[in-house]
């Protein structure tokens, strides 16, 4: 069942991307920055649900599945999928070194904390990479507020249509117990 819980999500997550082109094109800044990013959210929800290594695995899997939408050279694809890869989980970690604990997944505090850590890292490990490698010339810091104005809205939304979902299902009588 583990593994197919992370398939799926790896599968999500490309199609969120996808999705997420056609709902906020109006948003985009360029092709990798849009003022409402919907799978920031997938990309926190994944290392919630699945931990640090299935989590990070699955955004993995779900970035070689997107490589295809991009036309760009295999290098800059794979160190893109690295980056969105290791925000969510240098977030994660640094939470637990900072506070010295684990996440609460109950405390809203706690969500909201990891959320701002993450959207700052994940921002700064693109910006930082393009430059390093020449996919960008200087370290646009407008840029980079963009990408983490981006990646907060979508984390937000994407928690909001969530737990929407999660109350409507709880309204039709679906039990849940894990979350």
């Amino acid at each position: 069942m583990h593994i197919l819980l992370i398939f799926a999500l790896a599968v999500l997550y490309p199609a969120t991307h996808i999705l997420n082109g056609w709902l906020f094109d109006f948003a985009a800044i360029n092709d990798h920055i849009s003022l409402i990013y919907l799978p920031a959210f997938l990309r926190l929800f994944n290392l919630l649900v699945l931990g640090p290594l299935f989590g990070t695995l699955s955004t993995v899997l779900g970035g070689l599945l997107l490589m295809t939408q991009f036309n760009e050279p295999l290098g800059i694809a794979l160190l893109n999928i690295a980056c969105s890869s290791a925000g969510p989980l240098i977030a994660l970690i640094g939470f637990k070194i900072f506070w010295r604990r684990q996440v609460e997944l109950t405390s809203l505090q706690d969500l909201a904390t990891l959320t701002l850590i993450y959207c700052v890292s994940n921002s700064l490990i693109h910006h930082v990479t393009w430059v390093l490698m020449g996919h960008a010339e200087a370290f646009e810091v407008t840029e980079a507020f963009w990408m983490f104005l981006g990646d907060l809205n979508g984390a937000l939304l994407g928690a909001y249509l969530m737990k929407a979902i999660l109350d409507y299902l709880e309204k039709k009588g679906v039990k849940f117990s894990g979350f």
